[in-house]
């Protein structure tokens, strides 16, 4: 499935996220690995395996087999991390204090320029709603070069994939 099919498969009143996916697929302020990475990693997140496999078809050939591992990765880290440490945060107590006894190796060695991964990262965390991840990870980025436009596009592009992947799950439950 391609992106074009992806978008023809969403109804009317999410015509508006059908356009947004359209604009952001050619996101000018992103260079072409950020851009990739972000919808994939983003996809993921979303957990929509129709969403999943049109933008890993239409981004995957984009990036190197070293990327698209990282923009796996980058999800999957975060998958975890996000739960744990949104846990932490809003929990508070002694929690964040402990050591989180969870192996996080890919975050010292993503196969990927650091920033890049970072800003993956950071738009999974965006997804999974973890603030403490995400202040982390814009601070990252941001000290790494990466500009506020370029952060505000990762996380559009999380948002409108994010969005996607519900209006298609809902599509699904009530034709079921």
């Amino acid at each position: 499935m391609s992106l074009e099919a992806l978008r023809a498969r969403l109804p009317d009143y999410a015509r508006d996220l059908k356009l947004n996916l359209g604009s952001l697929a050619t996101e000018p302020v992103l260079d072409t690995q950020k851009l990739a990475g972000t919808f994939i990693a983003s996809a993921i997140a979303s957990r929509n395996a129709e969403v999943i496999r049109a933008l890993v078809a239409e981004f995957g050939p984009k990036l190197s087999p070293e990327a698209l591992t990282a923009a796996k990765a980058a999800a999957a880290i975060m998958g975890m991390n996000n739960i744990y440490y949104r846990f932490t945060h809003l929990v508070g107590g002694d929690y964040p204090g402990l050591p989180a006894k969870l192996r996080m190796n890919v975050i010292g060695k993503p196969g990927v320029e650091k920033v890049d991964f970072e800003l993956w990262s950071l738009a999974v965390s965006a997804i999974n709603g973890c603030g403490m991840c995400m202040e982390s990870h814009e601070k990252v980025v941001k000290h790494g070069g990466v500009s506020t436009e370029q952060v505000q596009a990762a996380v559009r592009i999380a948002a409108v994939v994010h969005a996607v992947a519900g209006v298609l799950d809902a599509e699904e439950a009530l034709a079921a």
